[in-house]
């Protein structure tokens, strides 16, 4: 089976990481500035076949998305089966995972595998039902994380969250209704982290498998963030600890 994928991260990060999987990489004609120049020599030296096409060309392939002059054609990725998460479990010591619970947008499922990128989480955990693609969009605003970090889809979230404490790991839901909030927890240790949706929060049965809930204090007008950005909120409060110890 075959993609698209669009944007420069996510065409340097795909290169970097599994050049054998480009089929073809489709260039806006006339574009070769400093961003684009190294990638294309990059390109050629892997004998990756380049075609020089036409803006309307690109953003039709992209269907209006901001592909910034360059699209690939590349063999899909691996996906992660659940029992993997057995495997992972033994391979890291103290696990940190990222858990997402309705969050349907591509845009915030790309933002939260950035953030787990940066923050170094060990997977992102996603239900299989109501949750976002890991598609062309989720993949440009990932920039090049969605190759990294290895995105579970669970066919049951609260039987996982159930296997993750037998394992010995933390379950930690995030909730504007906690009474004290993340800087007041211990976020060390073997650790799942659980994001509901902006909108909803997270599921009952969700909540009802965290061992503690938080919240992210708020000092201005704003009730809620963006679920990314608390995610980056939280998993760097937790790196921050971890470091500390």
């Amino acid at each position: 089976m075959s993609e698209i994928i669009y944007g420069i991260h996510a065409v340097q990060a795909l290169l970097k990481h599994d050049p054998k999987r480009f089929l073809d990489v489709y260039l806006l004609k006339g574009r070769n500035d400093h961003r684009l120049s190294p990638l294309i020599q990059l390109l050629e030296k892997a004998d990756i076949v380049v075609h020089i096409v036409s803006r309307q060309w690109l953003d039709n392939k992209a269907e209006g998305a901001v592909h910034q002059g360059i699209i690939a054609h590349v063999q899909v990725r691996k996906k992660y089966q659940e029992n993997e998460l057995s495997i992972l479990l033994t391979q890291q010591a103290t696990p940190l995972l990222l858990v997402l619970d309705g969050i349907t947008d591509p845009h915030n499922l790309g933002a939260c595998l950035r953030c787990a990128d940066a923050a170094g989480a060990h997977a992102v955990i996603v239900p299989r039902d109501r949750s976002a693609p890991l598609n062309a969009i989720a993949k440009k605003v990932a920039s090049g994380a969605a190759e990294t970090v290895p995105l579970i889809r669970v066919t049951n979230l609260s039987r996982r969250l159930l296997f993750l404490k037998e394992h010995n790991v933390r379950i930690i839901g995030t909730s504007h209704e906690a009474d004290h909030h993340l800087y007041q927890s211990k976020l060390t240790g073997s650790l799942a982290l659980v994001m509901g949706s902006e909108d909803k929060g997270m599921r009952r049965l969700t909540r009802k498998y965290c061992d503690e809930l938080i919240s992210i204090p708020m000092a201005g007008i704003v009730s809620t963030l963006n679920v990314s950005v608390a995610a980056g909120v939280c998993l760097f409060e937790s790196v921050r600890q971890r470091r500390q110890n």
